[in-house]
């Protein structure tokens, strides 16, 4: 899936959660896209989603208030949004203190887990 020419992902749909794998920029460039694509695809459901970030190569504050809005639409259908994590978007993320509230995860297997948790 081409979702600008910077931001490129695949979507996997598994057992009760999505899977994301997205390459390039997440930045004011490609966040409204990014973010019209994925609310679609949370509100088709599973409500559970995964986004792995671990190619990104940079993350912007139109990146991060993107994933922001995501975890709430998730969270709007009881689903959660869980960030696969590399250290360069870890960095920015820890920047503005959102760690915790996008839930950064060290893996996809991770990821998954806290999901079958859930």
């Amino acid at each position: 899936m081409t979702l600008t020419v910077s931001l490129r992902g695949t979507r996997d749909i598994r057992d009760n959660y999505q899977l994301f794998r997205l390459t390039g920029l997440l930045d004011a460039f490609s966040e409204a896209t990014f973010r019209k694509v994925l609310d679609k695809c949370i509100e088709e459901g599973p409500k559970h989603v995964i986004l792995d970030l671990s190619q990104i190569d940079f993350v912007d504050s139109s990146g991060l208030g993107a994933l922001v809005q995501l975890v709430k639409k998730a969270q709007t259908f009881e689903g959660t949004l869980q960030i696969v994590s590399n250290p360069r978007v870890t960095q920015t993320v820890k920047l503005v203190r959102l760690e915790k509230f996008l839930s950064l995860q060290p893996s996809v297997e991770e990821a998954a887990k806290t999901v079958k948790e859930t």
